[in-house]
Parts: structure tokens; C-alpha cells; sequence
């Protein structure tokens, strides 16, 4: 067992799996990196039938689980940051190819107008005065499955929709019509589909499914505590049950949140727990950096460094070991070598062209000079990561 270990720290991949390690039931388990657990594992007293200790056994490193505690996270959150990123990119070796890193397209539907109050968007009608920004209409199919294509051509295989809305409760039955024809038109092209459209019930996300759509993404954005600062318009049970209307639909979840509004580490901690204590980890976990837009509440906000960040994907690539960790918005705030720490944290998806929603991104022939120097390959759509057989402990000897 410990030869598989000392294997795993040395190349990053198991033959036999990940390992567990048994220590005695009296001694605390501290360790979460896979070389504490080899030296807890070399200091662990004799476990013979003689033995009046009881083995407790430690989750094997990169194993899928749900029951995380806050604490447990915590410990893992502030771990010393070059340990942490070594566990972190051992854990993603175990279940990715730690070279792909899949870019995807995100477009604006339906930009402005939007009558929640989140203090960091652009697009809610509360500061459209002292943004300036205008309510537009929902676009035309054929213009949003032309921008689809050029996508596509430029070699994004995610083509993501955003409209400003609170949710399709608040628009006609033509315009939500509009909607689901997008999405299968956009699935007709084999690129993975996904919208974020506000709030939405069982049978929109039954809609949804039938229309072909591959992800929904509803943000949590901060944890529970912190979450009355970032908006009063909703409240966060109101998240958590469209996140299950649309894993009861089939849809995959994607599901993050925004770092750099205020909040501190440990709401960025309880951010990450209500994620990696869902039914089922999310499909993706966007981590967002805060970009300030002038006019909104948070402008002014200094972007957090790019070491704040990989903390971040560090500990959700450990504690969500399956999932697709997306560094999504703020790129723009940071240097290639911040983008590769996290590409070494765990991260395995960036948004691809030089604008999200309302703010601007990094240029793509940027991007591709930065996949040219780290040696990182464009991930294909729909690898499918449920199929792929979840570490097994090997057995432990007494």
C-alpha cells in the first residue's frame, strides 16, 4: 500500500488507485496531502491482532465524497499553498488529463434590464442610471446560432447563454419558445449547451432537458452567511432549489460563485462546502474573480491576487475531485504564470473570445499563445467524467 503512495507522489498516477491510509482510532487525523499521509502512514504505531488500538482510516486521497464538514474544509482551505496545489494536482491526475483544458464561449441574449440586486452586476435595472448600461431584447435565433458557429470554428466546444432575467416566469411564452430553439439548434452543432437564465421550476427544467441542454449554471456566489451583503432580491434557499430542479431534470449542475466582493476566507470556505456537500458535486464550479464595473456597489474593488485564486481551485479540485473547475471571469487581472498555477491547482476550463457577459476577457490569440507554452491541449465536449471508475482504496495490511 505505501509503495502505491510513495508511486503516486512520485509520478501522480496509482496503479492500484488511490491509497488509504490506516492510523490508530486515538490519533487525530491531520494529514491531507497525499505526502502527510505517507508520513502518517510510516509513523503509524503496530496494528497487530495484539494491538489494543483500533484503526480508524483516512478517505483515500481523491476519493468521492459528500459528507464534507466545514472544518475539514477549512484545514484544507489553509493549508500551506504549495502543499495544497501538490495534493490539489495529484487529485486532478487522478481523474483528468491535467493537459486538457476545455474553452467555451459565453453570449450575452439578453443583456440589462435584470430586476435582481446583485451588488456586483453590471445588468441589474437598480444601477443601469450610474452604469449606463441599456436594456436590450432578447437576440434573434438565427444571430445567436451564427455567433454558435464562429465558436465552434475558433474551437470552443461549451457554448454558454446568459439572459438578464430573474427568470423565464417573467417572459412571454415567444420569447422562453426562443430560448429552447437556441438551445437545440446550438446542441445540433455537437457542442456542449449551457444557459444561465435566473431563477426556474421543474418544467422549465424538464423543457430545458428535452430541448438538448447540456449544463445549467445558477452561482451560489458566497456562502450562506455573507450572502445578504451581495443582494436582498432573493434568498439563498431560492438557489439551492433550482440547483435541484435541475439535477431532478437530468440536466448537469454548474454551480460556483465570485471571490474578491468583501467576503472573507471563511465564506469563501462556506462557499465551497454547501458545493462539495450537494446530493451530487456539481458538473463545474466556476470560480470567478470580481470584476468591478463602475457604477455598481462594488466598484472600486481590487481584484483578488492570483494566489487567492488558486487557494480557491486548490481546495475545490480536492474536495470535488470529479468535477470540471472553471477559472472563469477575471483572467484579464491576471499574468500567464497566475494562469498556470491554477491550471496546476486543478483548473481545467477558461472562457475562450474577449468578452463575457458585459465585461471584457482575454484576447483568444492570447490564449492560444499561453496553451502553446504550457503544452495544454483543447478538451473535447462531452467527456463524459461520470463513466470513469472512481478511485479504489487498496488494502490495507495490519
Amino acid at each position: 500500500m505505501l509503495a502505491s503512495a510513495r508511486q503516486l507522489l512520485r509520478t501522480g498516477r496509482c496503479h492500484t488507485e488511490a491509497a488509504a491510509i490506516v492510523v490508530p482510532a486515538s490519533q487525530p487525523v491531520k494529514c491531507i496531502s497525499l505526502s502527510a499521509s505517507i508520513h502518517a502512514a510510516e509513523a503509524a504505531p503496530d496494528l497487530s491482532p495484539d494491538s489494543p488500538e483500533q484503526p480508524a482510516v483516512v478517505p483515500a486521497l481523491g476519493a468521492i465524497r459528500s459528507d464534507w464538514t466545514r472544518e475539514e474544509i477549512q484545514k484544507v482551505f489553509n493549508s500551506p499553498l504549495l502543499e495544497l496545489i501538490f495534493t490539489a494536482a495529484s487529485v486532478h491526475r487522478l481523474h483528468n488529463n491535467p493537459r486538457q483544458v476545455q474553452r467555451c464561449t459565453l453570449l450575452s441574449i439578453k443583456t440589462g434590464g435584470c430586476p435582481e440586486t446583485c451588488t456586483y452586476c453590471a445588468q441589474s435595472s437598480s444601477w443601469s442610471k450610474t452604469t449606463g448600461l441599456k436594456a436590450e431584447k432578447l437576440m434573434d435565433l438565427d444571430d445567436v446560432y451564427e455567433a454558435a458557429v464562429r465558436a465552434k470554428e475558433a474551437g470552443s466546444t461549451r457554448f454558454c447563454m446568459g439572459a438578464a432575467w430573474r427568470g423565464p416566469s417573467q417572459v412571454g411564452a415567444r420569447q422562453w419558445d426562443r430560448v429552447l430553439q437556441m438551445v437545440a439548434k446550438v446542441r445540433a452543432l455537437g457542442m456542449e449547451v449551457c444557459t444561465t437564465l435566473g431563477m426556474i421550476n421543474d418544467v422549465q427544467a424538464q423543457q430545458l432537458a428535452t430541448a438538448g441542454l447540456t449544463a445549467y449554471n445558477h452561482n451560489l456566489d458566497t456562502s450562506p452567511e455573507y450572502y445578504g451583503q451581495i443582494t436582498t432580491s432573493r434568498k439563498y434557499e431560492d438557489r439551492l432549489n433550482t440547483l435541484a430542479a435541475v439535477r431532478e431534470a437530468g440536466i448537469s449542475v454548474c454551480a460556483g460563485g465570485i471571490i474578491g466582493m468583501g467576503e472573507g476566507p471563511k465564506d469563501r470556505v462556506g462557499l465551497l462546502h454547501q458545493l462539495a456537500t450537494l446530493p451530487e458535486h456539481p458538473e463545474s464550479v466556476p470560480i470567478n474573480s470580481l470584476v468591478s464595473v463602475a457604477g455598481t456597489p462594488l466598484e472600486g474593488r481590487e481584484a483578488p491576487s492570483g494566489l487567492e485564486l488558486a487557494r480557491c481551485i486548490a481546495t475545490a479540485r480536492i474536495t470535488m475531485p470529479r468535477s470540471m473547475v472553471r477559472l472563469s471571469a477575471g483572467r484579464l487581472s491576471l499574468s500567464m504564470a497566475d494562469q498556470a498555477l491554477c491550471f496546476m491547482a486543478g483548473a481545467n476550463s477558461i472562457f475562450d473570445g474577449d468578452k463575457l457577459l458585459t465585461t471584457p476577457n482575454n484576447e483568444r490569440s492570447e490564449d492560444m499563445k499561453m496553451f502553446d507554452l504550457l503544452g495544454l491541449q483543447s478538451r473535447p465536449a462531452f467527456v463524459d467524467l461520470l463513466q470513469r471508475p472512481e478511485p479504489k482504496a487498496c488494502a490495507a495490511t495490519g
